[in-house]
């Protein structure tokens, strides 16, 4: 029954998937300032390829591949600033599901970067028969 009624629609045009409140969730928050978030980025991407890539939509003040601190290989994800909110609304209308390096690619808005206080040094704690916890090694005699 459900179905059928779901394919009734279909036929007679009067639901699509894009009409779906799901199926363009992703693409319908604003943009509210020039700055992009790119995801989905191939490991080998480059801050010079992002910038190629994104450079016929507008001007660019910056694009920045993420990369690791550790092993200095992207994360797999970076940003994309313009000189105006409209020039990154038409990369992310022309870039948003794209390939790029082999890889499809999703652009986002940038998301201000939320406030983590500083982590705190942790003391070591003792227990009342005189042992301390020593996360490294485990319980050691005081």
């Amino acid at each position: 029954m459900a179905f059928s009624s779901a394919f009734r629609r279909v036929i007679n045009g009067s639901s699509s998937i894009m009409t779906s409140p799901f199926a363009s969730a992703r693409f319908n928050s604003t943009l509210t300032a020039p700055k992009l978030f790119i995801s989905g980025l191939n490991r080998n991407t480059t801050d010079e390829k992002l910038k190629e890539a994104f450079a016929p939509y507008g001007q660019l003040v910056e694009a920045k591949v993420i990369m690791d601190r550790a092993t200095q290989r992207s994360k797999g994800f970076g940003f994309v600033t313009y000189a105006s909110i409209e020039e990154a609304e038409k990369a992310r209308e022309g870039m948003n599901a794209k390939y790029l390096d082999g890889w499809v690619i999703f652009v986002d808005p940038a998301k201000q970067r939320e406030y983590r206080p500083p982590p705190q040094p942790e003391s070591q704690q003792s227990s009342d028969l005189g042992y301390k916890t020593n996360k490294t090694i485990g319980w050691c005699g005081n």
